[in-house]
């Protein structure tokens, strides 16, 4: 009786052993499917807010102040292509992107690419690529964004509440290397710099010249002796020579041609200037190619060449 009982024990744990085995990976698979397809099955969101995203491009191209508005949330939040603090409400978001229906330039048409986006219940990540392409006071205009938005679902219907959009490294790359035109503002901005640096030199303002020379400044001077010059022998020079009681008494650029690359300006110059040294009057004149970088804002000068034009 008792060798029965046992056998009969021992049948009954291989019995329980082996249906747990066999069942529990199929369980797992099932649990892994339903989540799985909990994720995929988000068909309607998907095309819901790809229409979503579709409208906010049309409400660019159409110019329509109401529509864009319309598409955003209120407490919207987050960064937009070229802003460098964070945007905070829906009237941050128009006030940058200024939507003017009078006007013959802004955005022409689009080409969404590598677009996706993942859920969590009523919340959205989203990222896509688009190409842009606008029409411009300097003619056609392309370029592509990188975007990432946030999304909400309040009442069965989706809306923006947040965005991070800034150019892709293609069009970055793209404009870094590409010409670029100056408007008037800057560019008297650039030739103030300019005049700023040989004024500077020639008057022994030690403050201006370390403002505007920055410290990998290289330079190579007019002259026979073919000069190279950096930071340091640029700054003992001028103050030489206001030590020397000379004066400058005329600056003039009669020829200036500037190009632009991202934030990189070449400028191309005649050059004339006269001192007053030692009760004599010294002419001198030539070309000169000076780089300027913009830096927070301000033009500084790195680098000149200089030759007497002969």
């Amino acid at each position: 009786m008792t060798l029965r009982l046992f056998g009969f024990s021992l049948f009954s744990f291989v019995l329980g052993v082996a249906f747990s085995v066999a069942t529990t990976p199929v369980i797992s698979v099932v649990k892994k499917g339903a989540a799985v397809n909990i994720q995929d099955d988000r068909s309607a969101d998907r095309e819901a807010i790809r229409a979503h995203i579709d409208s906010i491009f049309q409400a660019f191209i159409k110019k329509d102040a109401a529509a864009l508005r319309a598409t955003h949330a209120e407490n919207w939040l987050g960064y937009l292509e070229g802003s460098r603090t964070m945007i905070k409400g829906i009237d941050g978001y128009m006030d940058w992107n200024q939507v003017d229906p009078k006007s013959p330039y802004g955005m022409k048409s689009y080409r969404v690419r590598e677009f996706d986006m993942i859920f969590k219940g009523d919340a959205a990540f989203v990222c896509f690529v688009a190409d842009v392409e606008s029409n411009t006071p300097n003619g056609p205009f392309h370029r592509t964004l990188r975007i990432s938005d946030f999304y909400t679902k309040t009442n069965g219907q989706w809306i923006q509440n947040g965005s991070d959009t800034a150019l892709h490294p293609e069009s970055t790359e793209e404009q870094s290397a590409s010409p670029r035109p100056l408007g008037d503002q800057m560019k008297q901005r650039l030739l103030d710099a300019r005049e700023a640096v040989w004024r500077a030199y020639f008057a022994g303002d030690r403050a201006t010249l370390e403002r505007l020379i920055p410290e990998e400044t290289v330079t190579i001077e007019a002259g026979d002796n073919n000069l190279w010059s950096n930071r340091q022998t640029i700054l003992d020079g001028s103050t030489q020579f206001a030590k020397s009681g000379g004066k400058l008494v005329k600056l003039e650029f009669p020829k200036t041609e500037i190009q632009v690359y991202g934030y990189t300006a070449v400028v191309y110059s005649n050059y004339a200037y006269e001192l007053e040294t030692g009760g004599q009057h010294i002419n001198q004149s030539g070309r000169v190619t000076e780089v300027f970088v913009l830096r927070k804002g301000q033009w500084v000068n790195p680098g000149w060449h200089m030759d007497s034009g002969n």
